[in-house]
């Protein structure tokens, strides 16, 4: 799944655009049988 660039400058508000991987990660799951790990708490990690 393509991710979106990060800027090259250290860490600011706008380097790491989760929301965007998010979104798109949330996409597939909807139609996808295969899922794509969202957050911890959505894509339950196995004990």
């Amino acid at each position: 799944m393509g991710k979106p660039k990060k800027r090259t400058s250290p860490r600011a508000t706008g380097a790491r655009r989760s929301h965007l991987v998010l979104k798109l990660a949330r996409a597939v799951n909807a139609k996808s049988p295969v899922k794509a790990f969202t957050t911890r708490r959505e894509s339950s990690k196995q004990v």
